[in-house]
């Protein structure tokens, strides 16, 4: 049940991004959305846990910014799998990446409480 919900808060924290980051597009319905929030989730599960292991010295001298780093990233792989979104550059990638880090970890909290 919590994977479910944490699926759906990215996918709504995807949609979210979309309406205020310029340079990041989704086409299709929330169908498409469900499965761009599906594939980041399995991209951060295998690859960005990798990742952020192999960074961790990194991540402690950079304060966490080298987190950013990786979490931008996995949004750009998400974008080179998905045929269904569209990223015109590191930036949209890096401010999509963050707003949608807060966005789903909020309705995550409020969503897991309220269950």
């Amino acid at each position: 049940m919590r994977f479910l919900i944490k699926i759906v808060a990215v996918a709504v924290a995807v949609w979210i991004s979309t309406m205020i980051v310029p340079g990041i597009q989704v086409t299709g319905g929330l169908k498409n959305y469900l499965v761009i929030a599906l594939v980041l989730a399995l991209i951060n599960a295998t690859l960005g846990t990798l990742l952020k292991i192999l960074t961790l010295p990194l991540a402690f001298l950079s304060l966490g910014f080298s987190l950013l780093v990786v979490n931008t990233a996995m949004l750009l792989i998400t974008d080179r799998i998905s045929e269904n979104m569209t990223i015109t550059g590191f930036w949209s990638a890096f401010f999509g990446a963050i707003l949608i880090s807060i966005i789903s970890s909020m309705i995550t909290q409020i969503t897991t409480k309220a269950v």
